[in-house]
């Protein structure tokens, strides 16, 4: 008896186990979007790299700062350095993230230093440092952004913040800014403070760019509102500004009354509206809106207004 449980238990796992044809053929496009957008990412920091900053003598933080100092003095190609100083960081990366983020930071790398080699020979755009800085910390901060959005990583350097944050008092943000700090400080003494400091231009320009390639230019809002004519502000959103909206039943903490909580998303762009709107049906309402970087799924597409 207990054999023929064992052998129907077995059975029943083998035919839960293969995937359908519609489920392998859209991992296997997940999988392509993501190589075709690593490959992007890193096709522009090796751009923003050879194309703009290195031929200017601009660094830029992390890995690939000391990247470039270390193919500075010694002549060799940054493509080298780039690599192998990344590699330890491809196997803490599979230890402390996972095996998908490993792969994909060891893909991205791998094409970073192949396309600086390849680049190398091309002469810069610009020879005016400004101008690389500007440029070059937008091109990086874009490809970077790509990279990491699709799961990946160009620089170990938050790798090594994560370790070190478990052991220490300092956030993961401090410490990559007081290696960044050491870093660029650095490039003064091996390139002169001039071009130091056209680094920290480049540097902050890159960071920024990262943010919005990540998060992207449209970025969306969450708004709560509370309010006892919770009915009328909710028909409101969705008649003028073609939002859908979703009641939640709340409980006053100070007075224990049931509260209706109105919650909805829009956009940057409909945010005074939607202040308008409410202020003019119950100007006693409490309103919160927040920022969201990534907004998927439900019923986010806006209505038409009537």
């Amino acid at each position: 008896m207990m054999g023929e449980m064992s052998m129907t238990a077995k059975v029943e796992q083998k035919v839960l186990e293969p995937p359908t044809p519609q489920h392998s053929r859209a991992t296997r496009l997940k999988l392509l979007k993501r190589a075709i957008f690593l490959l992007l990412g890193s096709s522009f920091v090796s751009i923003g790299l050879e194309i703009f900053l290195v031929p200017n003598a601009i660094i830029d933080g992390g890995v690939v700062g000391i990247s470039i100092i270390l193919s500075h003095l010694s002549s060799w190609p940054l493509g080298i350095f780039l690599f192998l100083l990344n590699l330890p960081f491809f196997f803490l990366g599979y230890k402390q993230i996972g095996k998908t983020f490993a792969l994909s930071t060891l893909f991205s790398v791998t094409l970073m230093s192949i396309g600086t080699t390849m680049l190398h020979p091309v002469p810069p755009l610009t020879i005016d440092p400004l101008l690389a800085a500007v440029f070059g910390g937008i091109i990086l901060g874009v490809g970077v952004g790509m990279v990491i959005r699709s799961g990946g990583s160009l620089d170990g350097t938050e790798i090594i913040a994560i370790l070190v944050n478990k052991k220490s008092p300092f956030s993961v943000g401090e410490i990559v800014m007081f290696f960044n700090l050491f870093i660029l400080g650095s490039a003064g003494f091996v390139f002169g403070w001039d071009h130091a400091m056209y680094s920290l231009i480049a540097y902050y320009i890159a960071f920024k760019m990262i943010d919005i390639t990540i998060e992207g230019f449209d970025e969306s809002k969450s708004v709560w509102i509370i309010s006892e004519r919770y009915k009328d502000v909710g028909e409101a959103i969705i008649d003028r500004l073609g939002r859908g909206v979703t009641y939640l039943n709340g409980e006053g903490g100070f007075t224990g009354g049931e509260k209706k909580v109105i919650f909805c998303v829009i956009t940057r762009l409909e945010e005074a509206k939607m202040k308008s709107i409410v202020e003019e049906l119950d100007p006693t309402a409490f309103l919160a809106v927040g920022n969201i970087h990534d907004v998927k799924g439900g019923r986010f597409k806006k209505r038409d207004i009537h």
